[in-house]
């Protein structure tokens, strides 16, 4: 089976830190009080979240992903390639690759050890509707990793849309390997990959 691209451990540790956003507080407060809770959850449970990977799944399903807007991210992902699939492989893809997501995330957060986190200020731009959010992650011993989060207020909530790592876009990374698969075996192809991919996540 096709490889899916690898996105970066800090992108996929630090996403948790858009678990709740809402209008009442600013992007960066939230992140930064949201990141706190979650890698303290994970820390102090990560046992029992080793012992029982379900229960990483729905903590990333939970607090993490309903604020991303995967509707807008598939869309972008699929490029071209979503104005010629009919509505039903839409909602697959949306599905499969929330899931992809999802198993991918959940993995990475039990491999998370005590990087430093520091929030740098970043210009913002003019829309109200948008905002970044740019975290740093600095391992021992190792350099420090950009990390920045794009953002949009969607009918009164923040929702994230992409994440950038070290200038890497999750969105523009996924939308090559995906763009190659399909020129090989189609959009269909593709599913079955995210379905068989997805199918061992959930073993």
């Amino acid at each position: 089976m096709k490889r899916f691209p690898g996105v970066s451990s800090a992108l996929l540790l630090l996403v948790v830190s858009i678990g709740t956003l809402a209008t009442t507080s600013e992007p960066l407060d939230v992140v930064r009080t949201t990141t706190d809770k979650v890698l303290e959850r994970i820390k102090s449970g990560k046992e029992s979240l080793r012992a029982n990977p379900a229960k990483m799944y729905t903590l990333v399903s939970e607090m993490v992903f309903p604020h991303f807007d995967f509707a807008i991210m598939a869309k972008w992902v699929l490029g071209k390639h979503w104005s010629a699939a009919d509505e039903d492989a839409r909602e697959a893809f949306v599905e499969q690759f929330r899931k992809l997501l999802v198993g991918t995330y959940a993995t990475a957060l039990l491999n998370f050890s005590d990087q430093e986190i520091t929030y740098p200020p970043i210009e913002q731009t003019a829309r109200a509707n948008t905002a970044l959010v740019k975290q740093q992650i600095t391992q021992p011993g190792s350099v420090t990793i950009p990390v920045i989060y794009r953002l949009h207020n969607k009918s009164g909530d923040w929702k994230v849309f992409d994440v950038s790592v070290d200038g890497v876009s999750l969105v523009k990374t996924y939308r090559a390997s995906f763009g190659s698969i399909i020129r090989n075996s189609g959009l269909g192809g593709l599913l079955d990959s995210m379905i068989s991919k997805n199918q061992q996540y959930s073993q």
